[in-house]
């Protein structure tokens, strides 16, 4: 019986790369997002690609009833989750604390902090069951350290990190791994939402170095989850060569 992995954000960047990989792997996927005619489109190439079976669920990570309904009412054949990848999230705005935006805040917060919390706890009724999976959540480099403008992003980013601690501690009994991945700089539509739509300012982010790409993150995120079962990475932060940490490049 093939394996079976829950990506959230699967629509686009990280989370699209994870499917492409272990579907290539012999994985059966389910796959959420809020794009739900982008994940009709995954779903079609996947199985063309891959001969993969992927079950969809169109909710956002940010609705905690429409979490809930659409895990709990998987077939019965999709609830033997074996990985969990919390990939959903985004950044907002780059403004100075005083100016920052409200709504921006909220946003990131509901999707980055609580998206996290409801995906897994409808989740892990199933893994606890089951007496095993793997938990890996998507953080960031900026849930290290604070920069400059990053504010309630990098607050969000250390609280994924928190939680993910937690986690480990608390679900060590029922022999589940927790695993969290820190990126720094990667090239997806991550900028483009952050800068609203500004394609140009975007782009300057990446200038002078070769960022990340999409793919790189996930075959760390595969190659985590392919370890043998008594071994767990339980902290990861991954960078380009050109990058130290948030806010040291050498930019050429």
């Amino acid at each position: 019986m093939k394996k079976i992995v829950f990506i959230t954000g699967a629509t686009s960047g990280f989370g699209e790369a994870c499917a492409h990989t272990f579907a290539a792997n012999g994985y059966n996927l389910i796959l959420n997002g809020r794009r739900e005619e982008r994940l009709k489109t995954l779903q079609q190439t996947l199985q063309q690609q891959y001969n993969t079976q992927s079950y969809l669920l169109p909710f956002d990570v940010q609705q905690q009833s429409s979490v809930f309904e659409s895990i709990n009412q998987l077939p019965d054949e999709w609830r033997a989750i074996d990985i969990l990848i919390n990939n959903a999230g985004l950044a907002l705005g780059r403004d100075l604390f005083q100016d920052a935006s409200l709504d921006d805040w909220n946003q990131m917060i509901d999707t980055n902090v609580k998206g996290v919390l409801y995906v897994s706890k409808a989740v892990l009724p199933f893994m606890i069951n089951n007496k095993k999976g793997h938990i890996i959540n998507v953080g960031s480099i900026a849930g290290k350290e604070v920069y400059e403008r990053g504010n309630v992003y990098c607050a969000s980013k250390h609280a994924v990190d928190a939680i993910s601690k937690a986690m480990r501690i608390d679900l060590l009994q029922h022999g589940i791994k927790v695993t969290a991945i820190h990126p720094g700089a990667a090239e997806t539509e991550f900028s483009i939402v952050r800068f609203k739509g500004n394609e140009d300012t975007a782009k300057t982010v990446y200038q002078g170095y070769q960022p990340l790409s999409a793919q790189d993150v996930a075959d760390i995120i595969y190659y985590t989850a392919s370890l043998p079962p008594h071994v767990c990475i339980n902290d990861l932060v991954v960078t380009c060569t050109q990058q130290a940490n948030s806010y040291h490049f050498n930019k050429k």
